[in-house]
């Protein structure tokens, strides 16, 4: 839910529901599957808020179809967390001859509106991060423990704090993304048997970090002097935990979990004011989806590891990225370097940290 710095976002282009860039594939090669006609991927994404989209998913995205069809055509869009705008994206991607939808939903039971008139117009849909019924084939990863996962580093943090007892908020993800409720229900497994009581916990509309931010700075009066840990959904809603427990003053502050990886959060985790983040790699999300859209564009079955609802699906693993492995994950797959995360403000932090 990963995301706020954008540091590829150079490579992004603004664009409107009627104004969609065709970004060419390059050469005159017959397309992948050995049809002659160039095939068209449609990528549809969310929303901008989250930084890993155009800074990661995008670029990433763009690369891995290139490689796996050196003469497609990709069309791509934004929906700005607008459920309509979004179908209106899909409509015209289809109106442009797309082969297959790669679709991210803003909202997904909305989104099968999508599904079904794309499938009118025997056009496979990929659902990209977030399920959606009756998709073609579906790649993400397993949600639930990354919930799971997120709450379990939050207690294992605060065990070792020495602090067994005490309450915690829990600011989940959108309500209208099928994931956060994968989420939410991976992070109670843990957290309802944990010890700590969950005082206060909000579902945030949009993923919007200030609509997190000001549920945090209602709840402070109620929970402050008891709290220990803020159960963060991803790393937008953990930056407007954190930046509201700071503004109300509370110090030290407690562990907040995170999502995504963005370069704030990891900068955050340096400082020591989140205590975690989730990694999702993805590069072989993007790749994943890619190869999976390419073989649907010729009438080919994607390659998958398991199904989901029906759905042929490609699910990976989540992990877990503490100060203790930031060089291990995120570096070391060359997401951010050392002195995109160490900067002036945070030098100090990195040496501590041995990130300098």
């Amino acid at each position: 839910m990963f995301v706020s710095p954008t540091r590829l976002a150079g490579l992004g282009l603004t664009v409107s529901a009627l104004a969609l860039s065709l970004v060419a594939c390059g050469s005159d090669e017959p397309a992948a599957g050995g049809s002659g006609e160039a095939k068209k991927i449609a990528l549809l994404l969310p929303e901008s808020k989250t930084t890993r989209y155009e800074a990661l998913d995008r670029p990433l995205f763009t690369e891995a179809l290139k490689a796996a069809c050196a003469n497609c055509e990709l069309i791509y869009s934004n929906a700005d967390q607008d459920a309509a705008k979004q179908q209106q994206q899909a409509e015209a991607a289809l109106t442009q001859g797309a082969h297959v939808l790669v679709l991210d939903p803003v909202d997904g039971k909305a989104a099968s509106a999508v599904v079904a008139s794309a499938k009118g117009q025997n056009v496979p849909v990929v659902a990209y991060d977030r399920f959606i019924e009756k998709a073609d084939y579906y790649v993400s990863f397993e949600n639930e423990a990354v919930g799971k996962l997120q709450a379990q580093t939050l207690v294992d943090a605060l065990k070792e704090a020495g602090k067994t007892s005490g309450n915690l908020a829990m600011i989940n993800g959108s309500p209208t993304d099928p994931n956060a409720a994968d989420f939410k229900k991976g992070a109670h497994s843990v957290l309802d048997s944990s010890g700590y009581k969950i005082a206060a916990e909000f579902d945030t509309p949009d993923w919007s970090p200030d609509k997190a931010q000001a549920w945090m700075e209602g709840q402070l009066s109620a929970i402050k002097n008891g709290l220990v840990g803020v159960y963060a959904a991803n790393d937008g809603t953990a930056g407007g935990a954190i930046a509201a427990l700071k503004g109300g003053g509370v110090t030290p502050l407690p562990p907040v979990t995170g999502q995504d990886s963005e370069l704030a959060a990891i900068q955050r985790i340096v400082a020591g004011d989140q205590a975690m983040t989730i990694y999702k790699a993805v590069k072989p999300q993007a790749e994943a989806a890619a190869k999976g859209a390419v073989a649907l564009a010729n009438a080919n079955k994607p390659e998958s590891t398991t199904d989901k609802n029906g759905v042929p699906s490609t699910i990976l693993d989540p992990v877990a990225v503490t100060k203790d492995n930031i060089k291990d994950t995120v570096v070391k797959d060359n997401i951010y370097k050392v002195t995109d995360i160490c900067t002036a403000s945070f030098a100090a932090a990195c040496t501590a940290a041995g990130l300098s």
